[in-house]
């Protein structure tokens, strides 16, 4: 699943604790800051985990402000691992 998150989500570890979030749900993927202010997500892994990690970006991290969150399939991209960029 590839997400785009906008709001208040750079300078507030969103993208560590995704990570975070992430890593504990199995998925592997990335969470990248993005030159307008949203952040960049792939989740890749079992379904029903993506969609437990897609209802947390609604929310994110408590110092977030997360206006809008756009999510669509990818299957063209699996990392081995999760990381931040």
């Amino acid at each position: 699943m590839h997400c785009v998150v906008e709001g208040q989500v750079q300078g507030v570890f969103f993208r560590a604790e995704t990570q975070q979030q992430a890593e504990k749900l199995g998925l592997t993927g990335f969470a990248h800051n993005r030159d307008d202010g949203s952040v960049d997500i792939l989740a890749c892994g079992e379904e029903k985990m993506v969609a437990r990690l897609c209802e947390w970006l609604k929310d994110g991290p408590v110092a977030a402000q997360v206006d809008m969150v756009s999510c669509q399939e990818n299957e063209l991209l699996v990392p081995k691992t999760f990381s931040t960029g």
